[in-house]
């Protein structure tokens, strides 16, 4: 079994669980790659004409897990964000309508946020504001244009209900996590075989780029974690489990 040629070409189905809870954060298993990395520093002492290394000391233990996928999850950006959730925001909207035979009057879609609305005329775009007074959806132009001149109005509207927000601050920082891994390695005899890792202290850094493009592959995030010692001076588990 020690000595068994395996090969893998299957990604690790991971399951986050949070290192201070010990409760389950976040199970990803939408990856492309996942990439463990153990690393460590060699320094040595040396002695002896042409100053040849003599002894090796060997320090400084740790490593990287490293997550590409192409799919996103909220739960994976706050994980990443170390960012707060809350189910509700604030947004610009932009509305392009006609007035009404009066010349004077626009209903929007939604109730703006107080203080947030500003008109212009279509062939205006964030040009000169038209005076307006608004009550509710309801917005009333000081002057009237003609029957079927179309204007733009930006406004801010508030979602409260099914709205999933992270709020990154300057103070946010991503939490520590145990991460358990899954996966299958083949063998030259054709078997297959589960693999699993285990690390025992996983701390993802607060680095994300996310892309949004019009052409191409769909955008892809990829998310690393520093290695570290949990309380019992454990990084990392290497299991092959031949059933």
């Amino acid at each position: 079994m020690n000595n068994t040629n395996m090969s893998n070409r299957e990604v690790c189905d991971l399951i986050f669980v949070d290192y201070s809870t010990k409760k389950p954060f976040l199970n990803l298993d939408f990856a492309n790659v996942s990439t463990t990395e153990l690393t460590g520093e060699s320094v040595f002492a040396y002695g002896g004409k042409g100053h040849p290394k003599r002894v090796q000391f060997a320090g400084e233990r740790g490593g990287t897990l490293t997550i590409e996928t192409q799919i996103h999850t909220v739960k994976l950006w706050q994980l990443v964000t170390g960012g707060e959730l809350s189910h509700s925001a604030k947004f610009i909207k932009r509305i392009e309508t006609a007035v009404d035979s009066n010349g004077t009057s626009i209903t929007l879609e939604d109730t703006p946020i107080p203080g947030t609305v500003a008109v212009y005329a279509a062939d205006d775009d964030c040009g000169t504001e038209l005076a307006f007074t608004i009550s509710g959806k309801s917005v009333t132009l000081a002057s009237a244009l003609s029957d079927g001149d179309r204007v733009i109005v930006y406004y801010m509207k508030e979602v409260t209900t099914g709205a999933s927000r992270i709020n990154i601050k300057s103070t946010s920082f991503p939490k520590n996590f145990i991460v358990y891994g899954d996966t299958v390695m083949k063998t030259e005899n054709d078997e297959i075989l589960p693999y699993k890792l285990t690390a025992y202290k996983a701390a993802p850094q607060s680095s994300l780029s996310l892309s949004f493009s019009n052409n191409g592959d769909p955008g892809a995030v990829t998310i690393t974690c520093d290695l570290m010692a949990d309380e019992e001076d454990n990084i990392l588990d290497l299991v092959l489990i031949e059933e």
